[in-house]
C-alpha cells in the first residue's frame, strides 16, 4: 500500500520549500522550489514546444552537479524572466555556486503558455515575471496552497481550468518522493466530460474526489479532446497555449544520471493522468531533484520501486492541481468542482 507524506506535498521531501506568487489581473504567476542545500538535478523534456533556461547544464555529462532552486512560470517565453528574480533573492542571502570568488545561484526554469487565458497582458515595456519570481522566492515555505495559484494561476486543460498540484509518497523503505506540477495541457485530465480522473487507479484516499473510474465507461472515452477544439464549454481557443511543467523530488542519494532517469520515469505520470500528452503543441518537461537528506543509496530493486512511485506520484499531483482549481472572473473554462455527473 502506498501512503502519502504528512502534507501530501513535494515539501515532504526533506530540504525543499515552495513559494508562489500570483497576479489575478494577469491570470498568471510563478512557483519556485528552493533547495535548503544544493540538490542533484536532472531534466527530461518530451513535449514538442518547450521553453526553458539552464537545462543543458543538467545533462549528466556536464559539469555543474547541483542546483539551488527550480522555477515554474506562466507567461510563455516572457516567464523565463522569473528565474532572474529568484536568482536575485538567493544572491541577497549569499546562496550560489562559488566561481572565481563570486556566488552564482543555479536556477533552471521552465514556462507554460497562458497568454490567451483572458488575463490582462498589457504590462508595458517589461513583463512582471522577474518581480513575481523574487516574490515567490521570498514566500517559500513547507506548506502551500494548490489549484489557482503560482504557475497554475492561469492554467487550462481541455474543458476545465488547470492549476498547481502536488503529492507525496512514502515508500516502505522510508524514502520519500514528491511531485509538483503546473497543469496546462492541450489534452484532458478526465475521462471524456465526466468528473472521473484518468489517474484514478493511483489515487490515495479521496485526494482528488475518490470517484474511481466511471462504470460503465462512456462510449466516447477514447475520443481525443483538445483544448483548442473545445466547443462544449467556455470559448473555443486557437491551437497552442499549452504545456505541463513539473518537478519530481526525492530524499534519496542519486547521481545526475539517476536523477535524469527519475525525470524520465515521472513522465509516465503524465501519460497516466492526461490524454493525450507529449504532443507537438505541449512543452512537457520534468525536473528531478535529489536532496540526499535521507543519506540512503538505493540498491537496484529498491530503485525500481522509486521510479515506479515517481510516475504514480506525478499522476496524482497533476489530478490534484485540476481538482483544487477555483473560479475567477472572466474564466474561459469552468473548474472541476462545478462539473456535474
Amino acid at each position: 500500500m502506498l501512503r502519502t507524506g504528512p502534507r501530501n506535498l513535494i515539501t515532504d521531501v526533506a530540504g525543499l520549500r515552495v513559494g508562489n506568487a500570483s497576479d489575478a489581473r494577469l491570470k498568471s504567476g510563478v512557483t519556485t522550489i528552493l533547495c535548503d542545500e544544493p540538490a542533484v538535478a536532472g531534466v527530461q523534456i518530451l513535449g514538442g514546444a518547450p521553453g526553458t533556461r539552464e537545462t543543458d547544464l543538467l545533462e549528466p555529462h556536464n559539469s555543474v552537479e547541483a542546483v539551488h532552486a527550480v522555477v515554474l512560470s506562466g507567461g510563455s517565453a516572457f516567464g523565463l524572466d522569473a528565474a532572474s528574480g529568484v536568482q536575485a533573492a538567493l544572491r541577497e542571502h549569499g546562496i550560489g555556486l562559488e566561481v572565481g570568488g563570486f556566488r552564482v545561484p543555479i536556477v533552471p526554469a521552465a514556462i507554460l503558455f497562458d497568454l490567451r487565458n483572458g488575463g490582462d497582458k498589457d504590462w508595458g515595456r517589461y513583463p512582471p515575471y522577474r518581480d513575481l519570481g523574487y516574490e515567490a522566492a521570498q514566500a517559500a515555505t513547507t506548506d502551500f496552497q494548490l489549484g489557482t495559484i503560482g504557475a497554475g494561476t492561469g492554467a487550462l486543460t481541455s474543458g476545465l481550468k488547470g492549476g498547481l498540484g502536488s503529492a507525496s509518497t512514502l515508500l516502505d523503505n522510508g524514502i520519500t518522493i514528491g511531485a509538483l506540477a503546473a497543469v496546462n495541457p492541450t489534452g484532458s485530465v478526465t475521462v471524456s466530460r465526466t468528473r472521473h480522473f484518468w489517474a484514478a487507479p493511483f489515487e490515495i484516499g479521496d485526494e482528488f474526489g475518490g470517484l474511481g473510474y466511471p462504470s460503465p465507461m462512456p462510449d466516447d472515452a477514447k475520443r481525443i479532446l483538445l483544448k483548442y477544439r473545445d466547443k462544449h464549454v467556455g470559448r473555443q481557443m486557437e491551437t497552442g497555449g499549452n504545456t505541463t511543467i513539473a518537478v519530481i523530488a526525492t530524499d534519496t542519494v542519486l547521481t545526475k544520471a539517476a536523477a535524469k532517469r527519475l525525470a524520465i520515469a515521472a513522465h509516465d505520470g503524465f501519460v497516466r493522468a492526461i490524454w493525450p500528452t507529449h504532443t507537438p503543441a505541449d512543452g512537457d518537461l520534468v525536473f528531478a531533484l535529489a536532496t540526499g537528506a535521507s543519506g540512503v543509496e538505493l540498491a537496484a530493486d529498491a530503485a525500481i520501486d522509486l521510479y515506479a512511485a515517481a510516475g504514480a506520484t506525478m499522476a496524482r499531483a497533476i489530478s490534484r492541481g485540476v481538482f483544487a482549481a477555483t473560479p475567477a472572473d472572466d474564466d474561459l473554462f469552468p473548474v472541476w468542482s462545478s462539473r456535474l455527473g
